[in-house]
């Protein structure tokens, strides 16, 4: 994730699915066939992770933050907004809070 610092109030979200999912391909067409099945598993994975929106992956984001601290309470309370900002301390209390709700509105 860039864009994490006090000056800046965005997240941005970079994504390189699409080069795993093709290095994934070629694997795939080369391989032996006791190497397929795990690589058929590893693709289906890479599409599943490419198919979610960047809102979700920026909840899954936070969620691992927050697991990163050993937050394990209720992702819309103060103490998740705390715990997030403590795990990740260049992050301005608005981009916090915008990817805090993110992780609530997707919350598993």
């Amino acid at each position: 994730m860039l864009g994490l610092n006090k000056k800046n109030d965005y997240v941005l979200l970079v994504r390189d699915s699409d080069v795993v999912a093709a290095a994934l391909r070629e694997a795939l067409a080369e391989a032996s066939p006791e190497d397929r099945p795990a690589l058929e598993r590893a693709a289906a994975l890479v599409e599943s992770t490419a198919a979610a929106s960047e809102a979700q992956l920026r909840a899954r984001w936070v969620s691992s933050r927050l697991a990163a601290v050993g937050f394990t309470g209720d992702p819309a309370s103060l103490d998740a907004l705390k715990e997030l900002r403590r795990a990740e301390p260049q992050l301005s209390l608005l981009a916090a809070v915008q990817l805090q709700k993110d992780a609530v509105a997707y919350a598993d």
